[in-house]
């Protein structure tokens, strides 16, 4: 496992810098991890500036706390353990729907979890086969694995994971539970790994796989359309979205919205609308940005990061 100091958190900078911070303004960190974003938040924030922080990770709760012990009473900062789908509810108990600066959010799963092998998340550490991001509710993937229908996993694995050998793959991980109970991660990616007829010489068999059921366990692509709905609601004007995605599904999503609530509402062809008349809610900032030559080689895990911006009009 990797300890908070080892911990490198992608696109530091160009995810803050893209919140284009005010020192008194009102911020929401919805992935708050080990805390790297949420911390240079606060060194750039005022003493009337505010920063609501959420992870629904036991180990981030953990993490949060030390960070409170650290600024020892500092009330900018306030932590809650849950989901960041969350966040309207959260912010109008707070009287802060349409006052909200920037909401970042660094979406998947982190270096820590990925690294600590009893998390279920890798398929190359023995490990209980869990894969929640809040180990303290919901159904693990094995349990999930006992019980689903081949058509069931195969949908998972392709929906989710993209993967092309999504059937065979449901129909080994049902054929081999008859067999024997499937509990540990390294279990898991040999029944993977021996139903796929052709190997990428560049990626673990198991790797599509893994990233469909753990998308599928924690509803990660659900949370994340449901945060982007409520968005421009609870985002004041000139309040900015700064997302980072790590594969093309949640990249797809957070483009597609962005460019959706730019264009404003959709008009039948050749029907005379004035531009105030489409009731766009948001501007793209700039293009995406991806983690720099330097960052990559530092942290070979920032390669697949994409940081998108957009500003609430």
């Amino acid at each position: 496992m990797q300890t908070q100091k080892e911990h490198i958190t992608v696109l530091l900078h160009e995810a803050v810098d893209g919140l284009n911070i005010k020192p008194d303004g009102v911020y929401v960190d919805g992935t708050f991890g080990r805390g790297g974003h949420s911390r240079l938040i606060l060194e750039k924030l005022g003493k009337d500036g505010r920063l609501i922080a959420i992870d629904r990770d036991p180990q981030a709760a953990e993490s949060a706390k030390q960070l409170k012990d650290e600024l020892a009473g500092d009330e900018r900062f306030e932590f809650f353990h849950q989901n960041f789908a969350t966040i309207e509810p959260l912010l109008a108990q707070k009287g802060l729907i349409g006052l909200v600066d920037g909401i970042l959010l660094d979406l998947g799963v982190s270096s820590p979890q990925l690294d600590q092998a009893e998390r279920g998340f890798s398929f190359i550490k023995e490990g209980p086969l869990d894969m929640r991001m809040d180990t303290s509710k919901g159904q693990s993937a094995a349990d999930w694995l006992a019980v689903a229908e081949v058509e069931d996993i195969r949908r998972v694995l392709k929906e989710f994971g993209e993967e092309k050998f999504a059937t065979r793959i449901a129909r080994a991980i049902v054929e081999k539970r008859q067999e024997e109970v499937i509990t540990s991660t390294l279990q898991l990616a040999k029944i993977i790994d021996d139903a796929c007829p052709v190997k990428d010489k560049f990626k673990h068999p198991a790797t599509r796989s893994f990233q469909a059921i753990r998308i599928y366990i924690n509803d990660e692509l659900g949370e994340l359309d449901r945060t982007l709905e409520v968005a421009p609601r609870v985002l004041a004007k000139g309040g900015r979205l700064s997302i980072i995605s790590f594969h093309s599904l949640e990249d797809r999503r957070v483009k597609r919205f962005i460019r959706q609530k730019s264009k404003g509402d959709a008009f039948p062809k050749g029907l005379p609308v004035m531009d105030s008349e489409l009731n766009r809610e948001l501007k793209s900032i700039g293009k995406a940005i991806k983690a720099s030559k330097t960052e990559v080689e530092l942290n070979p895990r920032s390669r697949s990061a994409v940081l998108r911006i957009a500003e609430k009009i």
